[in-house]
């Protein structure tokens, strides 16, 4: 690791690689001319420059000798806060450290360097401790404090010996995972790569330490003043934060937030420590409070916003809260427009909402950054695999593999990107390399079983999962059991030289009898039945909708036609659907939001304007919500009913308003033919009203209204309906749901098959003619029918 008194040095040999007047300061010319140089690889526009000048002479002020420009000690200062990377600049300048400035660099660190203020012991206590303890803004301040890091240090040291010796402390790699990207501290913006350590809490030993280091917290809260006392407990948490003893150093940071409420510091490492302790709501919380101390100081703290407003957005990431994140990404990002993690995890979060341009995007900016970004590389690759892009996606994974040859996120997904593909000797290779890395990861074994089932080779398969197995014994294994089983079926067919199926033209389907759902209904229906099952919103009553409309306080806005409307940044919509969707863990409503963003609100925001009409949102959520049917278009039309655009109409809301609505719900739920018809929605003039009644003939008009909401319902009541031993005749799997029997051939289709078009190969017919039974019961019901009937007739 770079020691403080090599990056000096290094700092110094750029600063004078600039100064071209030799007048000990770096003027606007000379700056721009170091930010150029320090990124070869991006194009800067003057207006850019101009703005990182800006930024950076605004920010470091006191550190601007007249028209000199910045000193040395603000230039070394920008690179303490992160806003870039000393080695890395000093590289890309082609710099060399020479042998005498090596050794001066090692006798100067523990002096000139390391000095915080006239009231700090030697050095040679200085040098004992963490090199954020003499940083000039955020290290220890009195001399009593530094005995009680000592004493402090000297209680962990004896914690550790006792722990490692009876095996208790472990330690977890995360070398191998994608970065997190939070800011530990308030000063250089470094990657955490060190091993995780996880303390034994329970045992005697530990009890002990807590006991005396309760005695420490006593001497501190005994200081003679509130910012001695301060000062103690500052230290005492970052001593604890660096041996990782995240618990014990929180109750020293929250003492600390007590002692002074306004400073950004213990608020923030505060934050840190939730955090990683895995609480990220009051991780939100103390990072919201160090936002506010931050923008209420000045330009006291303006150098810290860009780090707090990451871990802000990663603590709402913990919490599924990915639209917010990108938010305070995005903030970052402008505040400091150097600031290469913000733009990555931007790009992430992005790719997390099914924002898949604008990700690959921000991902670009941040990897001609820091070209050797491996993170980055990642998660661009996820992006352009997601776009169809594979090939790129391919040499962008395999940049990030060179970079980081062990980089599990990067090794699995390019496994699933040659599983898509069909490379299935590929795809175990990866896998493999996978599972060299991360023995138990479940996941990997599994899908090395399913691709070494479609390289054909059958027994290292059996293996694989055996192995997968012995790992985990959760459902989605059973699935991927029937799956590799149902994949052996079809290869068997194939090897005899017959499909597994065949595909018929629409027109040959046919039913009987009225109950009978038609082919391209019911592939539209379990279209939005999927749908449902991936948000949840079937589970989220639809009488909530009502309750957000009676206690939201959404203020009125005005469109560019001049419309009144209650319009929500989508931001602010995630906030209402986390309380629609209070249930589902944070990972699960990250898939719930992206999966609403890509289907709904990309339909409603056409213009990309980042604002939804949150009334035609509730009214387009309703038919997909759960209550009866009734409930569903009664909440639908008073949502209608809520907008501005229908106020003051008593109990009826205009029908152009309706037919909008209509419009809108086709081409969301079923876009095959609702596009063109949401091209006809500009221009309306029909001023008329409609009551409840007539809204409700408009909505179950199956042609242009919403009438496959009665299929809908007919997939919703039969999940979970069986038919015996009745397995589907294309597919094979068992038949849940609907079963449609062909009369003449009697054969069996599941839901998927029929709407699908897909019929055995064996029964080759000119017309299809299909009778639809929602359970056994009702199939067995219509075989005595038919028997009563035969039995009747004449001799």
């Amino acid at each position: 690791m770079t020691t403080r008194g090599s990056r000096s040095e290094k700092v110094k040999r750029i600063f004078h690689q600039f100064d071209g007047n030799h007048d000990g300061g770096l003027n606007r010319d000379e700056m721009a001319a170091l930010v150029v140089a320090v990124n070869p690889r991006v194009k800067f526009s003057d207006e850019q420059i101009n703005a990182i000048l800006d930024e950076v002479f605004r920010t470091y002020g006191d550190f601007i000798d007249g028209e000199k420009g910045l000193t040395y000690e603000g230039l070394l200062r920008t690179y303490d806060d992160g806003a870039g990377d000393v080695d890395r600049d000093f590289d890309a300048l082609g710099l060399e450290l020479t042998l005498d400035e090596n050794k001066a660099s090692m006798d100067s660190e523990a002096s000139s360097s390391a000095i915080v203020d006239e009231r700090v012991v030697e050095s040679q206590k200085k040098q004992r401790t963490a090199a954020w303890a003499v940083s000039p803004n955020h290290g220890i301040v009195f001399d009593d404090t530094w005995k009680i890091v000592d004493d402090l240090e000297i209680l962990v040291k004896r914690l550790k010996a006792k722990q490692g010796k009876d095996g208790k402390l472990k330690a977890d790699n995360i070398d191998a995972l994608s970065d997190a990207g939070w800011s530990r501290e308030l000063g250089p913006s470094m990657e955490i790569s060190e091993k995780r350590v996880f303390w034994e809490e329970n045992g005697h030993d530990y009890a002990l330490f807590v006991k005396e280091l309760g005695v420490l917290r006593s001497r501190a809260d005994g200081a003679r003043s509130r910012e001695q006392a301060f000062d103690g407990h500052m230290a005492i948490g970052r001593v604890l934060s660096e041996h990782q003893l995240f618990k014990e150093a929180l109750v020293s940071f929250k003492r600390a937030c007590e002692l002074q409420p306004v400073d950004v510091r213990p608020h923030f490492r505060a934050g840190n420590c939730l955090y990683v302790l895995g609480r990220c709501n009051e991780a939100k919380d103390e990072f919201l409070l160090a936002l506010e101390a931050a923008e209420g100081g000045g330009n006291q703290w303006a150098y810290l916003l860009p780090q707090i407003y990451v871990n802000l957005g990663i603590a709402l990431e913990g919490e599924g809260m990915v639209m917010s994140a990108c938010e305070y990404y995005r903030e970052a990002a402008i505040s400091c427009p150097t600031h290469f993690r913000a733009l990555k995890l931007l790009g992430s979060a992005l790719f997390g909402v099914g924002e898949y341009r604008a990700a690959v995007k921000a991902l670009d900016e941040a990897i001609f950054m820091k070209p050797d970004y491996a993170d980055a590389h990642c998660d661009l690759a996820s992006a352009l695999h997601a776009m169809g892009e594979d090939e790129r996606a391919i040499a962008t994974f395999q940049k990030a593999i060179d970079l980081k040859p062990g980089h599990v996120d990067a090794l699995y997904n390019l496994g699933g990107l040659y599983m898509d593909s069909g490379r299935f000797p590929r795809a175990s290779e990866m896998y493999t390399r996978v599972l060299a890395v991360w023995p138990n990861h479940w996941r990997a074994q599994l899908n090395k079983a399913v691709s070494l089932l479609g390289a054909r080779e059958t027994e290292e398969a059996k293996k694989a999962l055996k192995e997968a197995l012995k790992m985990t014994n959760r459902v989605e294994l059973h699935d991927a059991i029937a799956h590799l089983k149902q994949l052996q079926k079809k290869k068997v067919k194939a090897n005899n030289g017959e499909g597994s199926f065949v595909v018929v033209e629409p027109s040959k389907f046919k039913t009987v009898g009225e109950k009978a759902t038609l082919r391209q209904d019911m592939a539209n229906a379990l279209e939005i039945r999927a749908f449902q099952r991936i948000t949840r919103l079937s589970r989220c009553d639809v009488e909530l909708l009502k309750k957000e409309m009676n206690d939201g306080d959404v203020p009125l806005s005005y469109s560019g036609t001049g419309v009144p409307q209650r319009s929500i940044r989508k931001p602010n919509l995630e906030v209402i659907l986390r309380r629609l969707l209070n249930f589902l863990k944070p990972e699960t409503f990250q898939g719930a939001v992206k999966a609403i963003n890509e289907r709904i609100l990309s339909v409603m925001d056409d213009t990309g304007s980042g604002r939804v009409d949150l009334g035609m949102f509730f009214a387009v959520l309703a038919p997909i919500c759960s209550g009866s049917p009734e409930k569903r278009k009664r909440v639908a039309f008073d949502a209608l009913l809520w907008r501005p655009v229908n106020e003051g109409g008593g109990s009826q809301i205009r029908k152009a308003d309706a037919t909008k609505y209509m419009k809108l719900l086709r081409a969301i739920y079923v876009p095959s033919n609702g596009d063109s018809e949401m091209l006809e929605l500009h221009g309306e003039t029909d001023l008329s009203t409609m009551s409840f009644t007539e809204f409700l003939v408009m909505f179950d008009d199956p042609d242009w209204g919403f009438g496959i909401m009665s299929t809908l319902l007919k997939l919703e009541t039969g999940d979970r309906n069986r038919h015996g031993n009745h397995v589907c005749s294309v597919c094979r799997y068992p038949i849940i749901g609907s079963r449609f029997k062909e009369v003449k051939s009697h054969f069996s289709l599941c839901n998927q098959c029929y709407s699908e078009g897909k019929v055995p190969p064996t029964s080759k017919q000119e017309e299809y003619k299909f009778r639809e039974y929602g359970s056994e019961a009702e199939a067995m019901k219509d075989k005595c029918k038919c028997f009563t009937l035969q039995s009747h007739k004449a001799p």
